[in-house]
């Protein structure tokens, strides 16, 4: 087998070499005109090889190129449409009892083929609740509730559109009970415009605009509160507004009164260690179940509830308030120092919505007294007695957008032709006069009504 092998490569070096002579002169005949015993060699050299038909290709040193598919190029579209806003932003300017907000707009259809005929063209407001804590978890219907507010018919039969845009105006008056846009723990309120255009062929062309809905409280006078904590004679009063925004900081006054206690010989008094304040975000939503797992909460029109707080900004104050012990009224503190939301805190605003979800919002101070007696004749030196005591109270506050500049739709609009009095007055009674012809005044009289006289 050996020798078999060697007088194989001997013919094949051989035939290499007559090959490669014949190459420089005519390289493609010689290509062209391969003997059978050149086959032969090359059969028992690939059998050398193992038989690989890659290894051959390699050799020859020749790439066979890959056939790359061509990109596919999907049908082109006919036809689009686009939502442009005319109105200021969507604010609610007062409570649940304002007149709403005016939102209007441009539906906007571009054929970009030379004509298309759609036979319908719609349009919906809708309002999303979704419920991050849903009773059952991946049911859709458990966990998005749409609600449509207002829906537009542009046209009621097939309608051809030319090349270029067409402007389909629309209006409507949000009303002012609706609730806010609002993104939280619990659950989430987004309202949206979707349109959808069909054509002839029932080709289905939509769009989506989310819309988003704020309310602007209006500033009210500072509150003035008042808090008492016995078995003590002491006595805090509050003052600070309510309305308060996620971005900015507010004023607080703390006044604190009756802290001495006056006796024959000494007296008992109290002085404050620190001041901690907070503020306290509650969230409320309750889940709606489906028809299919209403029997997980007792039936249908029932659901769960859930609560969450958290804390979206806090300060300790350690310093800075006035201590007269000697003012009437059993002495008296005076502090004031500004309070804030966290910056990164992303407060939810004040909200109330009918679906159940309910956000409120807390400041929180809690004052730490300590105990301390001295005696009459020397005031100035009092000893701590070791006792202390933590003051807790409570006021609400709403966190709501800034309005700004803006004002209510219905306060901006011009007056209605009823509104208009009715022009000229009209004059109680007029006759002709009758005698002589008056003629022209004379040049005197002229003169002197020209100098004012």
């Amino acid at each position: 087998m050996s020798s078999l092998i060697r007088s194989l490569a001997r013919s094949h070096n051989s035939h290499q070499r007559r090959e490669k002579k014949a190459n420089s002169s005519h390289f493609e005949d010689s290509t062209d005109l391969q003997t059978g015993d050149q086959r032969q060699h090359s059969t028992a050299m690939d059998f050398l090889h193992f038989g690989s038909k890659e290894k051959r290709q390699s050799g020859s040193g020749r790439s066979t190129p890959k056939n790359k598919g061509s990109p596919r190029i999907g049908p082109s579209q006919t036809a689009k449409i686009e939502i442009q806003m005319e109105s200021p932003p969507c604010v609610f300017y007062g409570g649940p009892n304002c007149s709403g907000a005016l939102l209007s707009g441009q539906l906007k259809v571009v054929v970009t083929d030379l004509e298309v005929r759609l036979t319908s063209i719609r349009m919906h407001l809708k309002g999303h609740t979704v419920t991050k804590k849903p009773v059952a978890k991946d049911c859709p219907d458990c966990i998005d509730k749409i609600t449509i507010l207002k829906s537009w018919n542009f046209i009621t039969e097939p309608t051809t559109y030319a090349h270029g845009t067409h402007d389909l105006p629309f209006s409507y008056l949000l009303p002012g009970h609706l609730p806010a846009t609002t993104h939280s723990i619990l659950a989430n309120i987004d309202y949206s415009l979707e349109a959808e255009a069909v054509t002839i062929l029932a080709d289905t062309i939509k769009h989506k605009h989310p819309l988003r809905v704020q309310r602007a409280l209006q500033p009210t006078p500072e509150k003035q509160s008042v808090r008492i904590f016995p078995p003590t004679n002491m006595t805090v009063n509050v003052i600070h507004t309510q309305i308060v925004h996620p971005i900015g900081s507010f004023l607080v006054q703390f006044r604190m009164n009756g802290v001495v206690t006056k006796e024959k010989s000494a007296q008992t008094r109290w002085r404050i260690r620190k001041l901690d304040w907070r503020v306290d975000e509650h969230t409320e939503n309750i889940s709606p179940a489906c028809s299919k797992h209403a029997h997980k909460v007792g039936g249908e029109g029932k659901g769960q509830r859930h609560e969450d707080s958290r804390t979206i900004g806090s300060d300790c104050v350690k310093k800075g308030w006035k201590t007269d012990f000697d003012s009437p009224g059993g002495g008296q503190i005076e502090l004031e120092f500004p309070a804030s939301i966290r910056a990164n805190a992303n407060p939810v605003c004040d909200v109330e919505s009918a679906t159940g979800l309910i956000a409120t919002h807390l400041l929180i101070i809690e004052i730490i007294v300590a105990e301390e007696h001295a005696k009459n004749t020397n005031t100035k030196q009092a000893v701590p007695t070791g006792a202390a005591r933590v003051l807790r109270t409570q006021f609400k506050l709403f966190v709501t957008e800034r309005g700004g500049m803006g004002i209510s739709w219905d306060e901006e609009q011009p007056p209605m032709y009823e509104d208009v009095p009715a022009s000229p007055p009209g004059y109680i009674k007029m006759s002709d006069y009758v005698g002589d012809d008056l003629g022209p005044p004379p040049e005197d009289e002229l003169e002197a009504m020209e100098r004012g006289e």
